[in-house]
């Protein structure tokens, strides 16, 4: 971990996250949840808001994939995402969804530095990001993609967001 420079849980704890919150919305596989909890470390995103099915810690299969970061990365639990929409913004987030909607524009449109808080909703591994939720989001943002395939999975995806938004808020 020195080579590595790492931070450990207490001094990370204490470090300046990337104005990124993350927000789950019936997310099925605790091993996704999982994923994504470690990238959220990885990328000292601020909180993960756990809605509806998914799961929270301590899940076994969450902790199998998140290797420790349920402890370093802040998250709490809502019923329903319309609940945690609301908290994050009256927080002052900007909330966009990462789905493959109508009207959505590519993820290198958006202008991670004309946004000031964002939060990003992910969806259910088969149905997506909700109607409802997906109607009181701010906008939608997609991954371009050029295979045969129409989706990525959940937690790559998430990852992938993730990274983006790391390299636009010039995160060091």
């Amino acid at each position: 971990m020195n080579e590595l420079d790492r931070l450990s849980p207490g001094a990370f704890a204490s470090t300046k996250k990337i104005p990124v919150a993350i927000l789950l919305d019936h997310i099925r596989s605790a091993l996704n949840v999982g994923s994504i909890f470690r990238t959220s470390d990885a990328f000292a995103l601020e909180k993960i808001y756990l809605c509806g099915i998914t799961a929270t810690p301590p899940h076994r299969e969450i902790l199998k994939t998140a290797l420790g970061s349920t402890e370093t990365v802040s998250w709490e639990y809502c019923t329903n995402s319309l609940e945690a929409l609301a908290k994050l913004k009256a927080a002052g987030y900007e909330i966009w969804a990462v789905e493959q909607a109508e009207g959505s524009i590519p993820l290198q449109s958006l202008d991670f530095q004309g946004i000031g808080k964002l939060a990003l909703v992910f969806g259910n591994e088969v149905d997506g990001v909700g109607d409802d939720v997906l109607h009181a989001c701010d906008g939608c943002i997609e991954i371009p993609q050029f295979g045969t395939k129409h989706s990525l999975n959940v937690a790559v995806c998430a990852g992938i967001v993730a990274w983006e938004a790391a390299k636009r808020y010039n995160f060091k």
